[in-house]
C-alpha cells in the first residue's frame, strides 16, 4: 500500500506471449487475464505477441497469471532488458519464420502428388500422364494422415484450447475445415456408394469407380495455412524493424577505463561515472559528456538529421548514436535504462502495447465474428444439402468449409496494430516518441495547438541583439560591462560576456563585485566604478535622468531586456537583450496553420515581450503573464468551447497545461517534470518536428482505416461466393491467407512516410 495515498501500489508488467494466431487469440486472452482479482489492466499486441499489465501485487502474482496463460494453450515469459544482441526479438521472429517456413515445405512436397492427381479434372490437362499410385485412395490416405495429424498438430492443440476455455478462434476454423474433408473422405473409403463421382473421381487399375474424396482439400488446405502464416513471420519481422534497429544500436560491450586501464566490460556493467573510450565507428553506449578528443557524431536517430555534428570537450553525447571519426572519451552520467537510447526504446514499446479506440472497434468485431461464420458455414451446409443439391453430402460439405476458411477474422486483427507498430517506428525515426499507440490517433484530431514561448517557439537563451554607447565606441562599452558582469550568476550576465568574447574582446579584471538581486550589479573595472542593472534602480543610485532615445522605444517595445550602464555616475548607455525565435518556427507555425489548426501562444512573461514575439513567428492569437494554473484553465477553457488542444511546452511551468491538454507534447531538452506529463516527446529541439508528427499521425490513421475497410469489404464480398460455391476450399484458404498479408504490406509503406 501506498503511505501517502493509502492505494494499492501497481505494478507494470510486459509478458511476451507465443502461439496467438488471430485477433480473437488475443481477445480471449484479455478476457480471461482482465477476470482475475488484482489484474487492473491488460492489452495484448497480436502483432507484437505481447501483452502490457497493470497488477496490484498483494492481490496477484505473476506466477498466477502465467499459469492462466498458459492454461489457455500460449507459451509466456516476462520481457526482460536487452543487455546483448542475441537476446533480441529478432532471434525469435527468425526462429518463426524457419518453424513456419519448414512445415510450409514439408506440406507443400506431400501436396504435389494431389495437384498432379487433379490434372484429370481439367480440359487442359486431362491428356496428362498420371500414375495409378497417386490417385489410389490408400496412397492419399498416407499422405494426408502426416499432414492432417502431424503438421496440422499446432491447429488442434489450439483449437483445443481455445474450445475448453468457451471461445474460438482460426485455429477452430481450420481444424473444422480440414477434418470434415478428411474424416468424410476416410468414411467415403469404406462407403462408396454414399459418394457421388465428380470432384476427385479416380479410375485405378483393377478398383473401378472410387467416390469422391477430400483428402486434397485437407492437404491444400494446410499448405496454404502454413504458406500463409510463413508470409505473416517475414512480414511482422519487417513491421519490427524500426525497434530492432534501436536494439542494434545498443553495443554488446564497451571500453571502460578504471583504475589508469582500459578494459572491455558488458554493457550491463557500466556504471554513472565511469570513463569510456569510444573509437569511431562505434555507437556511444550511454548519455553523458565529452572529456577528451574531437569527433563528429551522427546523431540521426534522435534528430533525423544525417549531417554529424562535430563534437569537443564538455559537449554532450546521447546513447545510440554513432562515433563518425575521431577517438572520444566520455564521461557517463546516464547508464542503463537511464539512458536516452534505453527511454526511446521503452517508449516504443509501451506505445504497442497500449490500444487506440480504433483498435478496441476491430478486437470487439473479431470476438464475435468466429462464432457468428461457424453458425453461417452450417447455414449453407444445410441450404446445399437439403435445398440446393439434396442429399449430395460432400458438395455441401465443400461450401461450408469455405464459408469457414474464407471468413476467418486475421487481417482484421492486424489491421491496427501492424500499423501502430510501423507509424510509431517511422515517427522514432524522426526523433517523434508516443508514449501510447492510442495518441496516434488523437494528434490527427487536434485543432488547436498551443505553443509556450520559452525554449518552444524561441531558443530559450537571452541573446545580445543591442549595443547602445552614449559616450565612446560601443566596443568600449560592451567591453567593460562584460569585465563587470563576468563573476554574475544573473541569466543575462553570460550572454552579454559570451557576446563580448565573439568580438574577441580581452576582458579586464574586476576588482570588486557586487549583486543587487532584482535590480543589478555594481563593479569596479580598470579604476571605475560600474552600475548596470534597471532604469529605477540606476536613478535610486543618483545617476542622472536618463534622456529619451528612440533606440530603447525600440527595444522596448520589441520586448527586449534592457540593462542600463552608468559609469563613475555618469549615464554611459545601455544594452539589449532577448530570447530570439528559433529559425525554423515561423515557417512551422504557416505549415500548421496552413494544416488548419489554430496556434496560439500561451506564457508567463510580460505581454510587450509575447507579442514582439508572436510577431514575429506570425501567431495571433496570444495568452501572456499566465502563471501554470492559468495555462491549465485556458486549455480547459478552450476544451469547453469543443476544441481539441494539442500542448507544446518544456518546462515545470508547463506540465498542468501538458497534463490537462487532449495531447501533451514535451520537447527533449525539456524538464523531466514536462516530459512525465507529455504524451509525445519531440527529441530534436525545434516545430518541424510538430508537422512530422501530423503527416505520420495522418499517414497511419489513413492505413488504419484502409486496413479496416478491407478486411470488412473483403469478408461482405467473399463470403457470398464462398456460400454459393463459387470458391473451392482451397481457393478460400488461399484469399484467407493472402488477405493478411496484404494488411501487413499496406503498413509496411509507412516506413516511407
Amino acid at each position: 500500500m501506498s503511505l501517502l495515498s493509502g492505494q494499492p501500489a501497481v505494478q507494470q508488467l510486459v509478458l511476451d506471449i507465443s502461439g496467438m494466431t488471430c485477433a480473437t487469440c488475443a481477445a480471449r486472452i484479455e478476457k480471461v487475464v482482465g477476470r482475475i482479482d488484482g489484474v487492473e489492466r491488460v492489452n495484448v499486441n497480436l502483432a507484437l505477441h505481447r501483452a502490457s499489465l497493470a497488477i496490484i501485487p498483494d492481490k496477484t502474482s505473476m506466477e498466477h497469471i502465467e499459469s492462466k496463460i498458459e492454461q489457455l494453450g500460449f507459451k509466456v515469459r516476462k520481457r526482460s532488458s536487452f543487455t546483448s544482441k542475441q537476446e533480441l526479438p529478432v532471434d525469435a521472429d527468425a526462429f518463426e519464420i524457419r518453424r513456419t517456413g519448414m512445415r510450409f515445405m514439408i506440406s507443400f512436397i506431400m501436396m504435389l502428388p494431389f495437384i498432379w492427381a487433379m490434372a484429370k479434372h481439367h480440359g487442359f490437362s486431362s491428356s496428362l500422364w498420371v500414375p495409378d499410385l497417386i490417385i489410389n485412395p490408400w496412397f492419399q490416405l498416407a499422405l494426408a494422415t502426416p499432414v492432417q495429424f502431424i503438421i496440422g498438430l499446432p491447429f488442434y492443440i489450439k483449437a483445443f484450447h481455445a474450445l475448453k476455455n468457451g471461445s474460438a478462434n482460426m485455429d477452430v476454423l481450420v481444424v473444422m475445415g480440414t477434418s470434415a474433408a478428411y474424416v468424410y473422405s476416410h468414411y467415403l473409403m469404406f462407403h462408396p456408394s454414399l459418394g457421388h463421382v465428380g470432384h476427385a473421381a479416380h479410375e485405378a487399375s483393377g478398383m473401378g469407380q472410387h467416390a469422391a474424396l477430400y483428402f486434397d482439400a485437407s492437404v491444400m488446405i494446410m499448405t496454404i495455412v502454413w504458406f500463409g502464416k510463413w508470409l505473416e513471420a517475414v512480414a511482422r519481422k519487417r513491421t519490427l524493424g524500426s525497434l530492432q534497429q534501436m536494439y542494434a544500436l545498443r553495443p554488446v560491450t564497451a571500453h571502460v577505463v578504471r583504475g589508469g586501464q582500459e578494459f572491455r566490460v558488458p554493457f550491463a556493467e557500466i556504471f554513472s561515472g565511469d570513463l569510456l573510450i569510444v573509437r569511431p565507428g562505434e555507437s556511444i553506449p550511454v548519455d553523458g559528456y565529452v572529456v577528451e578528443g574531437h569527433s563528429a557524431v551522427n546523431e540521426a536517430m534522435v534528430s533525423g538529421e544525417s549531417i554529424p555534428v562535430d563534437k569537443q570537450p564538455g559537449d554532450r553525447v546521447i546513447s545510440g548514436t554513432i562515433n563518425t571519426n575521431g577517438v572520444l572519451k566520455v564521461n557517463a552520467v546516464e547508464v542503463g535504462g537511464s539512458t536516452t537510447l534505453a527511454k526511446m526504446i521503452g517508449l516504443m514499446e509501451e506505445a504497442q502495447t497500449s490500444k487506440a479506440p480504433i483498435q478496441r472497434l476491430a478486437d470487439t468485431i473479431s470476438a464475435v465474428f468466429v462464432p457468428i461464420i461457424i453458425a453461417l458455414a452450417s447455414v449453407a451446409y444445410a441450404i446445399w444439402y437439403l435445398f440446393l443439391e439434396p442429399g449430395e453430402a460432400g458438395g455441401a460439405l465443400e461450401k461450408g468449409i469455405a464459408v469457414l476458411l474464407i471468413a476467418c477474422p486475421c487481417a482484421l486483427g492486424l489491421a491496427t496494430p501492424t500499423s501502430i507498430l510501423v507509424g510509431s517506428g517511422r515517427a522514432a525515426h524522426f526523433g517523434i516518441l508516443f508514449k501510447e499507440g492510442k495518441y496516434l490517433e488523437m494528434v490527427p484530431r487536434a485543432d488547436v495547438l498551443l505553443l509556450d514561448k520559452t525554449g518552444t517557439i524561441t531558443i530559450g537563451v537571452p541573446q545580445l541583439v543591442g549595443v547602445m554607447a552614449l559616450n565612446g565606441s560601443e566596443s568600449s562599452l560592451l567591453r567593460t560591462l562584460a569585465a563587470a558582469e563576468q563573476h554574475s550568476e544573473h541569466p543575462l550576465a553570460r550572454p552579454i560576456v559570451e557576446a563580448a568574447k565573439l568580438k574577441g574582446l580581452a576582458l579586464p579584471d574586476c576588482g570588486s563585485f557586487a549583486a543587487i538581486p532584482g535590480h543589478g550589479i555594481r563593479a569596479n573595472v580598470e579604476g571605475q566604478v560600474v552600475l548596470a542593472g534597471t532604469r529605477r534602480w540606476l536613478l535610486e543610485q543618483g545617476v542622472p535622468q536618463l534622456p529619451a532615445f528612440s533606440r530603447i522605444e525600440r527595444w522596448e517595445q520589441q520586448g527586449c531586456n534592457i540593462v542600463f550602464v552608468a559609469i563613475d555616475g555618469v549615464w554611459a548607455g545601455a544594452v539589449a537583450l532577448s530570447d530570439t525565435i528559433k529559425p525554423t518556427s515561423r515557417k512551422a507555425v504557416q505549415q500548421l496553420t496552413a494544416l488548419g489548426i489554430t496556434v496560439m501562444m500561451v506564457t508567463g512573461d510580460h505581454r510587450s515581450t509575447a507579442e514582439a514575439i508572436a510577431r514575429q513567428a506570425g501567431i495571433r492569437h496570444v495568452y501572456a503573464e499566465r502563471l501554470p494554473e492559468g495555462k491549465a484553465a485556458l486549455v480547459k477553457a478552450l476544451q469547453d468551447q469543443g476544441s481539441r488542444v494539442a500542448m507544446v511546452g518544456d518546462g515545470i511551468n508547463d506540465a498542468p497545461a501538458l497534463s490537462a491538454a487532449d495531447i501533451g507534447i514535451a520537447v527533449a531538452r525539456g524538464t523531466d517534470i514536462a516530459k512525465a506529463a507529455a504524451d509525445v516527446i519531440l527529441l530534436k529541439n525545434d516545430l518541424n518536428g510538430l508537422i512530422r508528427m501530423i503527416h505520420i499521425s495522418q499517414s497511419t490513421m489513413r492505413v488504419i482505416r484502409q486496413n479496416l475497410g478491407f478486411s470488412l469489404l473483403y469478408n461482405a464480398m467473399a463470403i457470398p461466393f464462398a456460400v454459393s460455391g463459387y470458391l473451392a476450399p482451397w481457393m478460400a484458404c488461399t484469399a484467407m491467407a493472402f488477405s493478411s498479408v496484404t494488411v501487413l504490406c499496406n503498413a509496411l509503406r509507412l516506413r516511407r512516410a
